[in-house]
């Protein structure tokens, strides 16, 4: 698993890898049940202290992307059923498109909350 943090961000370390986690678990990277590193080991591979990797790890776990099992591990949850996850994907794919075409973001929210109006109207 390779994470990577930005010492020059203005994001802190522990927020860069829990959301480079979390977003990787949400896309299906990350599959359900996949064990993490050890808090000691990802510490010492990106070269943090273990209590940055940690607090990742906590809130991570807070927010049900993580579960920690003691001898077996801090896993990867199950966060939703494959629906969710394909809509998430999906949305972020027209989001990033959005963004190359130029579109501001209140232009592409225009065009998503219209599409969706057809569909539903349609279903």
């Amino acid at each position: 698993m390779q994470l990577t943090v930005d010492p020059a961000s203005t994001t802190p370390p522990y927020e860069q890898i829990r959301a480079q986690i979390a977003e990787r678990a949400r896309s299906g990277e990350l599959p359900v049940g996949l064990r993490l590193p050890t808090v000691r080991a990802l510490a010492e591979e990106l070269g943090l202290a273990a209590g940055t990797v940690a607090r990742a790890y906590r809130e991570l776990e807070a927010d049900g992307v993580v579960e920690t099992h003691g001898r077996r591990g801090t896993l990867i949850a199950a966060t939703g059923d494959t629906a969710h996850r394909l809509a998430a994907a999906a949305a972020t794919e027209y989001a990033e498109r959005a963004h190359r075409l130029g579109l501001s973001p209140a232009d592409a929210l225009a065009a998503v909350e219209t599409a969706l109006r057809l569909a539903f109207r349609e279903g």
